[in-house]
């Protein structure tokens, strides 16, 4: 089988090959090789070796190579780093206590154009530093101050994924279960500008207001049983938190629950069945009607600056969803959209 390989017959520069007859010359040195031939290798791993200064400094390093080692295109990098390094983080609760969470990291930096790359476990070294206390945007600071410093970078950007619990009344037996949403914090820096993001998954029923008038149509005009179809949503609502204020995740939920009250039940029996049967008719929404409503709870909201609603009504009608976003102010304005991040609104239960 023939594999194509670009660059094969390519002259090196001299600078790429004194690189490379560099770094082959301290790999001699640091294994005793000689011309020879390389020595007999051990095939049992040497669980007592130590590694010292002197043998650490001998580490081929390509990260941190010359710029002549760089493949491709010798350009700038907006991002690069790790996601999905996971933790248990301690966050604070507007109760006043605090709740461990499973917490998901996403650690990028800028890259300039004469830098070959960068040392990720810098970035999970600098989280590890500050996992021990409680975490709030202030220590994100923090740790994002460490890990662009470690990393001599310009512009970063750092983003923590975790399910928030909150106990949920049900709506009137008296019971209770645990509601999870789920969360995203993200601070960035660009052009010496920091700004702090809060994303919160709001999930919701949407009873179709068109239906909804159809099936009183049919049981008044023709005494015909009917219902209205209404479906799982999910509003993406993504705010710039601006001001001294907290905003806690508390207070977003409840923001969303103000202005769509149809959020999906914990505990039910019965009378909560019918009694989410009767909110749902009072409030029969469109995915248009949804976006404006958000959009109307967080323009009077002071902690809140720019925005997006980015909503989602999983259809039982259509083998399709109704989408809408609705943004205010450039942060998250775009041209275009990812052709996944629909199918991201989905709550798998």
């Amino acid at each position: 089988m023939n594999l194509p390989t670009p660059g094969l017959n390519r002259v090196p520069s001299r600078e790429e090959a004194e690189a490379a007859v560099d770094l082959l010359r301290r790999y001699t040195d640091a294994t005793g090789a000689t011309a020879l031939g390389y020595p007999d290798m051990a095939s049992i791993y040497p669980a007592e070796f130590e590694v010292d200064s002197t043998y650490k400094s001998s580490l081929p390093d390509l990260q941190n190579g010359p710029a002549s080692l760089i493949r491709g295109a010798n350009e700038p990098i907006q991002h690069v780093g790790i996601s999905n390094f996971r933790l248990p983080i301690s966050f604070h609760t507007r109760g006043g206590g605090d709740l461990t969470l499973e917490t998901a990291v996403t650690g990028t930096v800028s890259l300039g154009a004469d830098k070959k790359g960068i040392n990720m476990s810098r970035i999970m070294r600098s989280f590890y530093r500050h996992s021990e206390k409680t975490f709030s945007f202030e220590v994100m600071e923090a740790a994002l101050d460490d890990y662009k410093t470690d990393l001599e970078s310009f512009d970063a950007r750092i983003e923590m994924r975790f399910s928030f619990p909150v106990r949920l009344d049900s709506l009137r037996s008296g019971l209770s279960g645990y509601q999870y949403y789920d969360i995203a914090l993200e601070l960035i820096e660009s052009q010496g500008q920091r700004r702090k993001i809060l994303h919160l998954d709001y999930v919701y029923s949407s009873t179709c207001p068109c239906s909804l008038e159809l099936s009183e149509h049919a049981r008044r005009e023709r005494g015909q049983l009917a219902t209205p179809h209404s479906q799982r949503s999910v509003a993406r609502i993504s705010v710039e938190v601006v001001g001294e204020a907290c905003l806690w995740f508390e207070d977003l939920i409840d923001l969303c629950r103000a202005a769509v009250p149809t959020e999906t039940q914990v505990m039910v029996k019965r009378e909560d069945e019918q009694a989410f049967a009767e909110l749902n008719a009072a409030n029969p929404i469109f995915v248009e009607d949804a976006a404006r409503l958000f959009c109307a709870r967080l323009q009077a909201e002071p902690r809140v600056g720019d925005f997006r609603v980015a909503a989602s009504h999983q259809e039982s009608l259509h083998s399709h969803d109704a989408i809408s976003v609705l943004t205010s102010g450039p942060t998250f304005e775009t041209a275009s959209i990812d052709p996944r991040f629909f199918a991201t609104l989905i709550h798998a239960g």
